[in-house]
């Protein structure tokens, strides 16, 4: 018998902490419930400032402007640290010197998915720039990201020195505006049912387990059903 699917769209930056602590809880969930359920999970694109030059600014300095200090980038940076480490990330916002454009990212997100290889390349991404502080500004290192999951590495430069995919990033970023997503994380469950936020991995496994009862259970029709 075949288990009930649930998909599940992701909406979010690879430069948002909690994107990558809600992937974690996420996943976390996803496990606990592998054996009753089949999951289904895609990756979309969203862009905290889209505004961010090219080249990216200062890390330390652009956050601290965000967050009102440098006092208060402290608290916050902190904080994330912390919350990350009981999630097993190992986040450093000390190494990382520079907040990028996060639109070539999400290019090569949706061109890793031509290739089937979006989970591993989302992942390698906010890795490389949580915990190894690598600058995700430089094609370069997008590149190297990209080839160390599977991608080729002429193919990879080829692409991301062109504008090819920008137009579908921006229009699926335009979509989720328009659903009323104004920040990320943002999950999408069987194109249904909206979740907000990095969630505990138990709400996550209470909301899959209504979800998919509902799924398991629903109306349909067979070859003998008179109302049908």
């Amino acid at each position: 018998m075949n288990k009930p699917v649930i998909k599940i769209d992701v909406v979010s930056d690879v430069v948002c902490p909690w994107c990558y602590i809600g992937k974690r809880r996420l996943e976390r969930a996803i496990d606990q419930l592998k054996n009753d359920f089949d999951f289904e999970v895609e990756y979309h694109p969203f862009e905290l400032n889209p505004t961010m030059p090219i080249e990216g600014r200062d890390q330390k300095e652009y956050l601290s402007e965000k967050f009102g200090g440098e006092e208060r980038y402290h608290q916050i940076t902190s904080h994330t640290e912390k919350t990350a480490a009981s999630e097993g990330l190992k986040f450093n916002f000390s190494i990382q010197k520079v907040s990028p454009n996060t639109l070539n990212a999400h290019r090569l997100i949706m061109f890793a998915k031509q290739k089937g290889k979006q989970a591993q390349v989302k992942e390698a991404l906010m890795s490389a720039y949580f915990e190894k502080g690598i600058d995700l500004s430089k094609i370069q290192n997008l590149v190297k990201v990209a080839v160390e999951n599977g991608l080729n590495s002429l193919e990879t430069e080829a692409f991301l020195k062109s504008d090819e995919l920008a137009s579908e990033v921006k229009l699926e970023e335009q979509i989720n505006y328009q659903r009323g997503i104004s920040g990320v994380p943002f999950y999408i469950i069987n194109n249904k049912y909206g979740v907000s936020g990095a969630q505990p991995t138990e709400a996550f496994v209470n909301a899959f387990s209504e979800i998919g009862a509902e799924v398991s259970t629903g109306e349909s029709c067979d070859v003998d059903d008179k109302n049908c």
